[in-house]
Order: C-alpha cells, then structure tokens, then sequence
C-alpha cells in the first residue's frame, strides 16, 4: 500500500528485519546506531558553506552517539577526517570503529576537545541525552568539560562551522554564543533535512 517506508526506531535490529522482509525499499530515519539521513543534510550544509567535504577535517564533541557513529560511516565514504572528543563512558560503538578501521577510515578518538578542534573546518556536537537514556545526572556530570563555546570554538580554524541536528540544549551542550553566533550553520542544517530526504527518496525510486 505504500512505495518507501522510513522508520525511527529504538532497537537498529527493528529497521534490519523490517528491510529484510519490505519489498519496498525502507529507510532508516534514527535508530540507537545510526542517523544516516541527519548526516547526509549535514554534509550538504557543509558543502554549501566549504565546498567538497572530501579532505576536510571535522570534529564531534560529546556523546558518542548515533549520530557520532553515522559520521565515522561517512568518514570512509567521503574521505573526511574525523576527530571524536568524547568521555571514556560514552565512546562510539565498537562496531563503528571496528568499519573505520577496516575501511582506512581517518577517524580517531581522544577525551580532549582541544585536541579534537585542533585544525577543524567545522565543529559538531548533539544533546548530552538521548530519547531513551535513563542515566541523564551520569551524562551531564560526565560531559560538562564537552561543552561546545566560544573558547572551544577559538582553537579550530577561524572559518570553522558549527552544527548541530537539534533541538539543542542550550547551556549544556553548546552555549547561545555560538549556536547564535556567524560560524553556526543550524537553521540551514534543519531546513536541508526536508532536500536530503527528498533526494534520498528520488534515488531509492530511481533505481
């Protein structure tokens, strides 16, 4: 009765199983591994703004989450570096790093924002807490020093970007200096999710 089915869900196995049995193609709209559709808006945002994104350097500050986890997959594919700041209690999966590995992938990970932003054309971080964490005093106490602020933002390049998907969580992860400041692209970021799910949709019935 349909033609594509996007799905958001909690468990990544949900969307596997739904695909494998669909005979229409599914997309994957956010699972706890992986957000391919906000990666794909952002890398649009930056090439907008920077050109090819191929060669550039980016850096993730915070959680190493499913969004996290969908750059280290397009790392490989688009052949940008990426370094993840994050807190030893909130790395990215396995799974990713184990691909970036295998893929020769420019990815690393460090417990020092500074030393992540260093070089960075664009900055990127998301809320401390997800929709289904439950440990919300352990996130906060441990990913204050990830902040995202005018300090931070002073050790990447001078025309580095700052995204990040929203809605934000102002004071916590990023502070209203930045994501109001000239070098935040996030209004863009949001609108170009409506172009990259209709460009997605146009290639799955392409082919």
């Amino acid at each position: 009765m349909v033609d594509a089915i996007m799905i958001r869900a909690n468990r990544h196995d949900d969307v596997l199983r739904l695909a494998a049995a669909s005979s229409v193609p599914v997309i994957n709209g956010l699972t706890n591994f992986s957000h391919p559709c906000q990666i794909l808006a952002d890398i649009q945002t930056i090439e907008e703004h920077r050109g090819v994104i191929t060669g550039k350097t980016l850096a993730w500050i915070g959680d190493g989450n499913n969004v996290c986890n969908s750059f280290i997959h397009a790392a490989a594919r688009f052949g940008f570096a990426l370094n993840i700041a994050c807190p030893s209690a909130y790395k990215p999966s396995m799974d990713a790093m184990v691909f970036a590995s295998e893929s020769r992938a420019r990815v690393s990970v460090t417990q020092d924002p500074i030393e992540a932003v260093q070089g960075a054309d664009v900055v990127l971080t998301d809320t401390w807490v997800s929709m289904g964490d439950l440990d919300h005093d352990e996130r906060l106490d441990a990913l204050t020093p990830y902040q995202v602020n005018a300090e931070l933002m002073k050790v990447a390049n001078a025309d580095a970007l700052f995204l990040h998907c929203l809605p934000a969580h102002r004071g916590e992860e990023v502070t209203d200096a930045v994501i109001d400041g000239p070098q935040s692209v996030v209004w863009g970021e949001a609108e170009n999710r409506i172009h990259a799910q209709k460009a997605i949709l146009a290639w799955c019935f392409a082919g």
